[in-house]
């Protein structure tokens, strides 16, 4: 039940009532998600940088500002540009859609295993939940913010407050 980020033991008391494959089109629809985001938002970065975008999508699901599902952060009303760009969210690189799916597939499958084991040791945005590209825009809010990592073309952040999502 932990992949489902439950907040509350009720809701998870409840879903252990629900048979498994009612969670298979869940999950599918969560990774496809995860796969969208790092797939407009990152495609022409390296691996690490794709990575990099997944591990903010996951830390905004266990953060209690967002939505608690993959989907629910990646389609919250302005948060990421190509949600409202006006163009079609539909992969046309068939090779950059196959490896962001397998990234989304794989972080999707071990983020809450890679927290609890690690200790969050494994993020590599260092709890980031925010992230922008210095070569396109320097949004007005990442000053009140505190940088955790530059990697590839995006720099991540965090409030300056939070010591990362650990």
């Amino acid at each position: 039940m932990a992949f489902l980020n439950m907040r509350g033991w009720c809701i998870g008391l409840a879903l252990a009532m629900v048979p498994l494959s009612a969670f298979a089109g869940f999950a599918e629809e969560e990774v496809n998600c995860l796969a969208l985001n790092i797939y407009h938002e990152a495609r022409g970065e390296p691996r690490i940088g794709q990575l990099a975008v997944a591990y903010v999508t996951m830390n905004r699901v266990v953060s209690d500002r967002y939505p608690n599902t993959v989907c629910g952060v990646v389609w919250q009303r302005h948060q990421f540009s190509w949600t409202h760009d006006g163009r079609s969210d539909r992969p046309r690189e068939q090779r950059a859609w196959q490896r962001a799916l397998a990234i989304a597939q794989h972080i999707y499958s071990n983020y809450h295993v890679f927290r609890a084991i690690a200790n969050g040791a494994t993020d590599i945005t260092q709890g980031a939940l925010y992230y922008y590209a210095p070569k396109h825009v320097y949004p007005q809010w990442a000053a009140h913010k505190e940088t955790t990592a530059q990697i590839g073309s995006h720099v991540f952040l965090r409030d300056k407050d939070e010591k990362g999502l650990n």
